[in-house]
Protein backbone atom coordinates (compact mmCIF):
# COMPACT_ATOMS: atom_id res chain seq x y z
CA UNK A 1 0.00 0.00 0.00
CA UNK A 2 1.22 3.78 -0.93
CA UNK A 3 0.01 6.63 0.66
CA UNK A 4 -0.49 9.95 -1.34
CA UNK A 5 2.86 11.20 0.10
CA UNK A 6 4.51 8.29 -1.63
CA UNK A 7 2.55 8.50 -4.57
CA UNK A 8 4.14 12.17 -5.04
CA UNK A 9 7.87 10.33 -4.91
CA UNK A 10 6.67 7.91 -7.95
CA UNK A 11 4.76 10.66 -9.88
CA UNK A 12 5.92 13.80 -11.32
CA UNK A 13 2.19 15.14 -11.52
CA UNK A 14 0.75 18.01 -8.89
CA UNK A 15 -2.53 19.72 -8.73
CA UNK A 16 -4.94 20.07 -10.23
CA UNK A 17 -3.41 16.78 -12.84
CA UNK A 18 -2.34 14.22 -10.09
CA UNK A 19 -5.01 11.60 -10.75
CA UNK A 20 -4.24 8.80 -8.21
CA UNK A 21 -5.09 9.23 -4.03
CA UNK A 22 -3.81 5.67 -2.78
CA UNK A 23 -2.20 2.70 -3.77
CA UNK A 24 -3.87 -0.36 -2.35
CA UNK A 25 -1.73 -3.16 -3.89
CA UNK A 26 1.08 -3.18 -6.09
CA UNK A 27 2.69 -6.52 -7.56
CA UNK A 28 6.33 -5.18 -9.61
CA UNK A 29 6.44 -6.24 -12.61
CA UNK A 30 2.52 -7.69 -12.30
CA UNK A 31 0.05 -5.00 -11.38
CA UNK A 32 -1.36 -2.11 -9.35
CA UNK A 33 -4.44 -1.41 -7.91
CA UNK A 34 -4.60 2.51 -7.02
CA UNK A 35 -7.68 5.13 -6.45
CA UNK A 36 -8.87 8.29 -7.32
CA UNK A 37 -11.47 9.67 -4.92
CA UNK A 38 -13.74 11.71 -7.47
CA UNK A 39 -15.28 14.91 -5.41
CA UNK A 40 -17.47 17.66 -7.10
CA UNK A 41 -14.62 20.21 -5.91
CA UNK A 42 -12.52 18.97 -9.40
CA UNK A 43 -11.79 21.66 -11.31
CA UNK A 44 -13.29 19.90 -14.33
CA UNK A 45 -16.91 19.50 -13.08
CA UNK A 46 -16.46 23.96 -13.82
CA UNK A 47 -17.02 22.97 -17.44
CA UNK A 48 -18.02 19.32 -18.04
CA UNK A 49 -20.70 19.79 -17.31
CA UNK A 50 -21.57 22.57 -14.99
CA UNK A 51 -25.57 20.98 -14.72
CA UNK A 52 -24.58 17.53 -15.19
CA UNK A 53 -20.79 17.11 -13.94
CA UNK A 54 -19.25 14.16 -15.58
CA UNK A 55 -15.55 12.80 -15.32
CA UNK A 56 -14.26 13.30 -18.68
CA UNK A 57 -12.96 10.49 -20.60
CA UNK A 58 -9.77 11.25 -21.00
CA UNK A 59 -9.03 11.83 -17.64
CA UNK A 60 -10.46 8.40 -16.61
CA UNK A 61 -7.65 6.98 -18.91
CA UNK A 62 -4.74 9.70 -17.98
CA UNK A 63 -5.60 8.03 -14.52
CA UNK A 64 -5.36 4.75 -15.29
CA UNK A 65 -1.67 5.93 -17.37
CA UNK A 66 -1.00 7.44 -13.85
CA UNK A 67 -1.76 3.54 -12.05
CA UNK A 68 0.44 2.07 -14.88
CA UNK A 69 3.19 4.52 -14.22
CA UNK A 70 3.71 3.74 -10.75
CA UNK A 71 3.43 0.01 -11.45
CA UNK A 72 6.37 1.15 -14.03
CA UNK A 73 8.71 2.95 -11.81
CA UNK A 74 8.78 0.55 -9.01
CA UNK A 75 8.93 -2.20 -11.30
CA UNK A 76 11.91 -0.69 -12.78
CA UNK A 77 12.94 0.83 -9.40
CA UNK A 78 13.49 4.28 -11.07
CA UNK A 79 11.72 7.62 -9.59
CA UNK A 80 11.60 10.84 -11.27
CA UNK A 81 13.77 13.01 -8.53
CA UNK A 82 16.75 10.11 -10.92
CA UNK A 83 15.61 11.68 -14.20
CA UNK A 84 13.40 9.22 -15.29
CA UNK A 85 9.70 9.78 -16.61
CA UNK A 86 7.29 7.20 -18.39
CA UNK A 87 5.13 8.82 -21.64
CA UNK A 88 1.92 7.56 -22.95
CA UNK A 89 2.44 6.91 -26.19
CA UNK A 90 -0.66 5.22 -27.47
CA UNK A 91 -4.06 3.94 -26.29
CA UNK A 92 -5.92 0.51 -28.16
CA UNK A 93 -8.79 -1.21 -27.68
CA UNK A 94 -10.05 1.71 -25.73
CA UNK A 95 -14.02 1.39 -24.32
CA UNK A 96 -16.45 3.92 -22.20
CA UNK A 97 -18.98 1.99 -20.51
CA UNK A 98 -20.52 4.30 -17.40
CA UNK A 99 -20.13 7.89 -15.95
CA UNK A 100 -17.99 8.83 -13.27
CA UNK A 101 -19.90 11.07 -11.15
CA UNK A 102 -18.74 13.43 -8.28
CA UNK A 103 -19.04 11.24 -5.05
CA UNK A 104 -17.41 8.17 -6.91
CA UNK A 105 -14.38 6.19 -6.08
CA UNK A 106 -12.78 5.30 -9.47
CA UNK A 107 -10.74 1.88 -8.63
CA UNK A 108 -7.94 1.80 -11.34
CA UNK A 109 -6.14 -1.67 -12.74
CA UNK A 110 -3.00 -2.05 -14.40
CA UNK A 111 -1.49 -5.22 -15.30
CA UNK A 112 2.34 -5.42 -16.79
CA UNK A 113 1.91 -7.39 -20.30
CA UNK A 114 5.30 -6.87 -21.82
CA UNK A 115 8.64 -4.59 -22.51
CA UNK A 116 10.16 -4.11 -25.34
CA UNK A 117 13.23 -1.46 -25.07
CA UNK A 118 12.00 0.80 -23.36
CA UNK A 119 8.13 0.47 -23.90
CA UNK A 120 6.24 -1.38 -21.51
CA UNK A 121 2.61 -2.73 -22.54
CA UNK A 122 -0.04 -2.28 -20.09
CA UNK A 123 -3.86 -3.93 -20.12
CA UNK A 124 -5.86 -1.30 -17.38
CA UNK A 125 -9.48 -1.24 -16.61
CA UNK A 126 -11.09 1.66 -14.15
CA UNK A 127 -14.43 0.31 -12.19
CA UNK A 128 -16.67 2.26 -10.03
CA UNK A 129 -18.65 0.23 -6.98
CA UNK A 130 -16.72 -3.22 -9.05
CA UNK A 131 -18.34 -2.01 -12.50
CA UNK A 132 -16.20 -1.52 -15.04
CA UNK A 133 -15.95 2.33 -16.44
CA UNK A 134 -13.29 1.95 -18.75
CA UNK A 135 -10.97 -0.22 -20.30
CA UNK A 136 -7.64 0.14 -22.57
CA UNK A 137 -4.60 -1.21 -23.42
CA UNK A 138 -1.77 1.99 -23.13
CA UNK A 139 2.40 1.87 -24.18
CA UNK A 140 4.40 3.90 -22.11
CA UNK A 141 7.90 4.90 -22.93
CA UNK A 142 10.67 5.53 -20.72
CA UNK A 143 12.00 9.08 -21.00
CA UNK A 144 15.04 10.34 -19.57
CA UNK A 145 14.80 13.88 -18.19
Amino acid sequence: MMDILEVREYLPHRYPFLLVDRVLELEPGKRVEAIKNVTINEPFFNGHFPHEPIMPGVLIIEAMAQAAGILGFVTENKKPADGFNYLLVGTDKTRFKRQVLPGDTLHLFAEHVTTKRNILKFSCEARVDGKIVASTEMLVAEHRS
